[in-house]
């Protein structure tokens, strides 16, 4: 009785052995990427960072993100670049605060092995693996060819620019200032940056209308932010809105309301395409050609940016210009 059962256990046992196992299941990649941007204070970079997490790859626990604040300074910046190398992140998303200072880091980054895509605003050279984000030579001819149409073309204006040295201040001021040369009977009384900030573009257009009493016939901001600024120190003096039209561009959500007002005009700056894009591009460039970008955002803009095999050097994201009758559809756009 023992040696049968012996020898029907011992039948089981070679019976299973001879079942062939089931191939492991391979383990689902994940990467360490940073986001070094320059900084959080604005709504636009909050609005760019909410989308990058919302990225399909982040939610799922493909991609972990780690956000560095800039605080506005290129030294930070580059110091947050030497902890990224140090630690052997996968790769780098860099929207910087100055064109010439962001070059080094990346030029550092890239010699360590590590693929750095530049999102929105742009460092000097050829050296990011890629670039997503808009064009802003487009940008300021778009927003003083608006203010022209207001003013028609003559009158006494003031520009507030963003960051001295920043790609995005730089290249605004450059489509601005092509689209006044063309129009000799527009005089800038005065233009300065107030580094994309709404209190202290509140502050400086207090002030020129102080030195200008009943002289500023329109405003350039190179952000919504501080468009936002201006007309809120507009109105804070009692002066009717509607006599100095104020152009900006992002198209944030506080500026779209303010266009449903008729308080400034605005172009849509798509922080979803600039961020989620670039989250897409980069892992092109780690994972290899068999990565396809899982962002909607190739589905919306297919023709203006099309993916290609996702090497690409530059992606330019379209401008849409904001209006009354598109306003409510932004707005639910940006706030999702």
């Amino acid at each position: 009785m023992r040696l049968r059962r012996f020898t029907a256990l011992l039948a089981s046992v070679l019976a299973m052995a001879a079942v062939p196992l089931a191939p492991a299941q391979a383990a689902k990649p994940s990467y360490r990427i940073g986001a070094a941007v320059y900084g959080l204070k604005g709504e636009f970079m909050q609005m760019w960072t909410r989308q990058l997490k919302a990225h399909p790859a982040v939610r799922d626990g493909t991609v972990q993100i780690t956000v560095f604040d800039g605080n506005y300074d290129a030294l930070t910046q580059s110091n947050q670049f030497d902890t990224m190398i140090t630690q052997k992140y996968d790769g780098i998303l860099f929207v910087p605060i100055d064109l010439k200072a962001g070059a080094a880091p990346v030029q550092k980054a890239i010699q360590a092995g590590i693929p750095v895509v530049g999102s929105n605003t742009r460092v000097q050279g050829d050296v990011l693996t890629s670039y997503v984000g808009n064009d802003d030579v487009v940008a300021g001819r778009l927003q003083a060819e608006a203010l022209m149409k207001a003013i028609g073309g003559k009158g006494n204006i003031v520009v507030i620019e963003g960051p001295i040295g920043q790609s995005a201040q730089i290249e605004r001021a450059r489509g601005n200032d092509e689209v006044l040369a063309r129009h000799p009977g527009v005089k800038v009384l005065a233009r300065k940056t107030a580094n994309w900030s709404r209190a202290e573009s509140m502050a400086l257009m207090e002030n020129w209308l102080t030195a200008f009493p009943g002289q500023i016939q329109g405003v350039i901001a190179q952000n919504d932010d501080e468009a936002l600024g201006a007309v809120q120190a507009i109105k804070t003096k009692g002066i009717d809105i509607k006599t100095i039209p104020v152009v900006g561009i992002d198209g944030v959500a506080a500026a779209i309301s303010a266009v449903k007002r008729g308080e400034m005009t605005t172009q849509f700056q798509d922080a979803q395409a600039q961020a989620q894009g670039a989250l897409d591009v980069l892992l092109r460039a780690i994972a290899g050609p068999s990565y396809q970008p899982r962002s909607t955002v190739w589905k919306e803009y297919v023709k203006e940016m099309p993916w290609g095999d996702g090497t690409a050097r530059a992606y330019t994201v379209p401008w849409t210009a904001i209006v009354p009758a598109n306003a409510d559809a932004y707005l639910q756009k940006v706030r999702k």
